[in-house]
């Protein structure tokens, strides 16, 4: 059994990204391995991935066992045809080149994620099953200390007003990481509570699960 505190744990935006690298072809492995020719990546970068394997699409994945030609996605698994149609995974990546820590968060709060259900229950039988459906769309609000000078406040602000997709990276004491692909909004308007520290609310909105990845 083991118990963690978030204290000390570092929020980060990404601010810039590369050129889109065209992958031609993706294996059915653990992990998948991209072809992509003169693509530049090393073990560590961290990549955004557009693909047609639903489960590996809008999400963000660590680089591994990079060669000339070739990388691999860190931690995923593709071993399941049915699930991953060989052949059939159209992908390109950009790596994300710049991050800009989010700095003075106060508080980190998270919303969604629950499941859905629908109950069946047929004419013959006197009991009721339950089936899940799907989660619900997931969220996660940093209270932030009101300095619009600093410059993760700065890089949210951008982040927000263009609305693209960005990665959002929390960095934990034990050296694990956990990688969100988000599109960010910002209430600029600060909280006014006498004797609290004024505040503004940065809301991330996952596009896919978080991929999580052990302290190495």
């Amino acid at each position: 059994m083991a118990v963690s505190l978030p204290n000390g744990t570092t929020m980060s935006l990404a601010k810039t990204y590369g050129a889109v690298i065209a992958v031609t072809a993706v294996s059915n492995a653990k992990p998948a391995v991209c072809t992509a020719a003169a693509h530049g990546l090393q073990d560590g970068d961290l990549v955004e991935v557009t693909s047609s394997w639903s489960k590996l699409n809008n999400r963000v994945f660590r680089v591994s066992a990079s060669a000339a030609g070739t990388f691999a996605l860190e931690g995923t698994d593709t071993t399941n045809a049915a699930m991953f149609r060989p052949g059939a995974a159209r992908v390109s990546v950009r790596e994300i080149e710049t991050l800009e820590q989010i700095t003075q968060v106060l508080e980190s709060t998270s919303s969604g994620g629950e499941m859905g259900f629908t109950e069946v229950g047929f004419l013959e039988d006197d009991f009721a099953s339950q089936l899940p459906t799907q989660a619900s769309a997931q969220s996660i609000a940093l209270n932030i200390a009101d300095d619009p000078a600093l410059p993760g406040y700065i890089a949210i602000k951008a982040a927000a007003e263009s609305r693209s997709s960005r990665a959002l990276v929390a960095a934990l004491p034990s050296g694990s990481l956990i990688l969100y692909n988000t599109i960010v909004s910002l209430n600029e308007t600060p909280t006014f509570t006498k004797n609290q520290v004024m505040a503004v609310t940065a809301t991330f909105s996952l596009k896919t699960p978080p991929v999580r990845y052990a302290a190495q």
